[in-house]
């Protein structure tokens, strides 16, 4: 807590911020669709001693959703038996008697999640479920027009790539199309986790697929505000071109799992194809958090839905089965094109160029400010890497400590311990869903005032960034920790 920054944080009591409706609103809703889950699993259970444990931890789930709806305070976390227990109630100590209507955001945030885990980490039958699994994987499902496309498109990229080695383009030709292909991939993941489940509670299935089109990223390119990806370019190309056949390894801390995980792959299958890296590193979280993050056995599922896709996307959901609808087969080119990418990205993972590497620091309820203090095995691993990428929102909010940042404070700034000097490189891939936007100049704000004018968001006089929260705008920045 002492590595902090000085700035204050987005509180949950503040009306301007929307931290005031994801207490109020989000939050109860996502514990709803928690017990909604459980109890569905229950009813499907033979074993009666099982179904009587769910039972109990559906009572812990609604015991959580009262406190929110009533706003009770908040009470230590009980010992699940991980070390993390402490750190969180010692941070819970120190603020006193807080309520869930007036607490620090990102504390609160990660503390619910962590109380529904130290509900099922002690049980036995259990211990492992994730109850936002079957939400990840139905959502996955229903990225399928995105999936196809873009397994369309990587196989002929990676083949494409094959040719060129060996091809008659020049290699200012081939550098040229490269960078090309690196800003599609990045731009790509970027847009990538409009999936976020933990905000996604009223947009329809068919919303989803908007998002995820390539016409869709087309469009919102001209929303990125800050876009930094020429520099990350070069830093990798320079990697490539002095230390050659050395390992240059490029880590990617996970943000969603399903269809966010699968352009995460994209990215990471691209860069190992192309040389810009010879390993790639996931970090995936450890417990089940902010509904949709990636744990390591989300990984497995989405190769085993490539493994056999036809079943995958053609058996139909129970939902489907209820409504006597059954999805279209896919074609044969379609089940090739997802073959190729199980083949591939399996073939990394036996090699040992793509692994995955939980680490419990990524679910404490701190800001990454304590990384350097707190978890220095993990802070020296990440110094080792080329490059490290923060997706999504709330690595972003840890990056910057979820703090109340004026607009135009350097992204270098509000990184603190990780910025200059750190011998880390950070980029951040995120589309806004929160409060907390750093980097932008005087000429963007202005710029972007007027464009909020023109658009259905407007300009909101209580000075709420209700633009930041909808996820139309987007950041892509890097600091250089080594230069």
């Amino acid at each position: 807590m002492d590595q902090d920054t000085k700035t204050p944080p987005y509180v949950t009591s503040d009306k301007t911020s929307f931290a005031y409706t994801s207490a109020r609103t989000r939050w109860p809703v996502i514990v709803t669709g928690a017990i909604d889950d459980l109890h569905r699993t229950i009813v499907a259970c033979d074993d009666e001693e099982k179904r009587q444990e769910g039972k109990t931890l559906v009572e812990g789930l609604a015991k959580l959703k009262y406190e929110l709806q009533h706003d009770r305070q908040l009470t230590p976390l009980p010992d699940d038996g991980q070390p993390d227990i402490e750190g969180y109630n010692k941070e819970l100590e120190s603020l006193g008697a807080v309520k869930w209507s007036s607490v620090p955001w990102l504390y609160a945030e990660c503390y619910l999640y962590r109380r529904i885990s130290t509900l099922f980490t002690p049980s036995h039958f259990w211990k492992s479920y994730d109850v936002f699994a079957r939400q990840k994987m139905a959502t996955f499902r229903s990225s399928r027009p995105a999936v196809l496309e873009l397994a369309a498109k990587y196989e002929e990229l990676v083949l494409q790539l094959e040719k060129d080695k060996i091809g008659s383009k020049t290699a200012e030709e081939l550098e040229e199309a490269e960078k090309i292909l690196f800003m599609e991939m990045l731009e790509i993941c970027l847009w990538g986790n409009a999936t976020d489940l933990s905000l996604l509670t009223s947009l329809t299935y068919e919303d989803i697929q908007k998002l995820q089109g390539s016409k869709a990223r087309k469009e919102a390119e001209k929303n990125i505000l800050v876009n930094d990806l020429p520099a990350t370019y070069q830093i990798l190309k320079q990697a490539q071109k002095t230390k050659g056949n050395e390992a240059r390894q490029v880590d990617i801390v996970l943000d969603n799992a399903g269809f966010e995980l699968f352009v995460d792959l994209i990215l990471a299958g691209y860069l190992l194809s192309a040389g810009l890296a010879t390993c790639i590193v996931l970090h995936p979280k450890s417990i089940p958090w902010f509904v949709s993050d990636v744990l390591p056995r989300d990984f497995g599922a989405l190769l085993n839905a490539l493994a056999d896709p036809q079943t995958f996307y053609s058996s139909p959901s129970d939902e489907e089965s209820q409504a006597g609808r059954k999805p279209e087969p896919l074609s044969e080119s379609e089940v090739s094109n997802l073959h190729f990418l199980f083949q591939s990205w399996s073939g990394f993972h036996q090699e040992g160029q793509l692994s995955l590497r939980p680490n419990r620091f990524w679910t404490h309820a701190g800001s990454y400010w304590r990384l350097p203090h707190t978890e220095t095995r993990l802070y020296q691993d990440l110094k080792e890497s080329e490059l490290v990428v923060f997706k999504g929102d709330l690595n972003y909010r840890k990056l910057t400590g979820d703090a109340m940042w004026d607009l135009t404070t350097p992204f270098t700034t509000a990184i603190g311990p990780l910025g200059p000097g750190s011998g880390v490189r950070v980029l951040a891939l995120r589309t806004c869903k929160a409060d907390v936007v750093v980097g932008l100049t005087v000429g963007i704000t202005d710029d972007l005032q007027e464009r909020l004018r023109a658009t259905d968001d407007g300009v909101d006089n209580s000075g709420a960034r209700k633009w930041a929260w909808s996820g139309k705008w987007a950041v892509i920045q890097f600091s250089d920790g080594k230069s």
